[in-house]
């Protein structure tokens, strides 16, 4: 099948993506334990990076769990530049990459969104209609009656179609306003 080559590597970077988070809560969660906060709304711009490179600390144990944790998410946010790097060096030479660039086209569809959806999708021609791609992915509305009640919540994605779908809807956050060739923030 086309798509299997980059399937690895794409679904490689999402967990990239959820080791990032959680190296980014713990520092977080360290701090306010020792009851420092960051004077300013937005984090993990340089100048909140600067300010824990400030932050002296009464014992050398703390100092050297938070250096230790700051350099866990230095090493988390490389290996998801490294990952985005390769998809986007793969991509001219697949097969598939007229559709990637064709999706891109879509507002709000950057590249790593046209990818994971290919990846995981692969010919959207094969479903007969709209409702069909939706109920594959699991962006249709399920129903469950018991007795006299109905209850509708979503229908659940299989392992496969999760991570596009999770893409598509946008639930990765932090990862969602990202863009391949962007800087970090000054």
């Amino acid at each position: 099948m086309k798509t299997t080559k980059p399937r690895d590597l794409v679904r490689a970077r999402p967990a990239a993506v959820e080791t990032l988070r959680v190296h980014r809560q713990q520092v977080g969660a360290f701090m306010l334990k020792h009851g420092r906060s960051y004077p300013r709304t937005k984090n993990w711009i340089m100048r909140y990076l600067r300010w824990l490179q400030e932050q002296r600390f009464d014992y050398p144990v703390h100092q050297i769990a938070l250096q230790e944790m700051v350099e866990a998410v230095r090493v988390s946010k490389e290996r998801v530049g490294r990952l985005e790097r390769v998809i986007e060096e793969f991509v001219p030479a697949w097969s598939l990459a007229p559709i990637v660039w064709a999706l891109q086209t879509l507002r709000g569809v950057d590249l790593i969104v046209a990818v994971t959806y290919v990846t995981e999708v692969g010919d959207a021609s094969r479903f007969e209609s709209p409702r069909q791609l939706m109920g594959y992915l699991g962006l249709v509305r399920g129903e469950c009656s018991p007795r006299r009640r109905t209850s509708r919540a979503w229908a659940e994605a299989g392992p496969r179609q999760g991570n596009a779908r999770q893409t598509l809807c946008g639930r990765r956050t932090a990862d969602a306003r990202s863009k391949i060739g962007t800087t970090p923030d000054a």
